[in-house]
């Protein structure tokens, strides 16, 4: 990653990241409806395929406009391309799940706690690029509370239906 983990993050990219999750949840619920008339490979393809056409019209505009890559920018890595075959398992897990007693709320609440698991990981070892960070007693509690949150919320709709 470019950028070192003692810079401070502009409210912008709060405000970006917190966007990413409620675009995130509209994007389970999508899939899962497609699914839910088709199945999960059916809703991976569409997905990638509606996402291929945007990122296409998206790349034309800005060929036209002469802003298609920075000078001297190195190439990405080979692993950096391996985000498309993670994406298609994640619209077919996450297509699965979202149609399952989890719902919308467990499915998320489930994929928050991997994720939250696998970015302290990745960020402890340093995994595909990044600094290496130590983790610390409130990293570790933080993922206890989101944990413990993830049950409740599990448990609570279990009871709910």
């Amino acid at each position: 990653m470019s950028t070192s983990p003692s810079d401070n993050p502009r409210p912008l990219v709060f405000l970006a990241a917190f966007a990413t999750g409620g675009l995130l949840t509209l994007m389970v619920h999508f899939n899962g409806e497609l699914a839910r008339y088709g199945n999960p490979l059916f809703s991976s393809w569409t997905a990638h395929g509606t996402g291929t056409i945007a990122a296409l019209v998206f790349l034309g505009l800005l060929y036209r406009r002469g802003r298609v890559k920075p000078v001297g920018q190195p190439p990405a890595p080979l692993w950096a391309y391996l985000g498309g075959i993670s994406g298609a398992a994640t619209v077919m897990l996450t297509s699965t799940a979202v149609n399952s007693p989890l719902a919308l709320a467990g499915t998320l609440a489930l994929g928050l706690s991997g994720q939250a698991i696998f970015s302290l990981a990745a960020d402890h070892w340093g995994l595909f690029g990044l600094a290496k960070r130590r983790l610390t007693i409130r990293n570790l509690g933080a993922l206890a509370l989101i944990l413990a949150g993830s049950a409740l919320i599990i448990l609570e709709g279990r009871s709910a239906a």
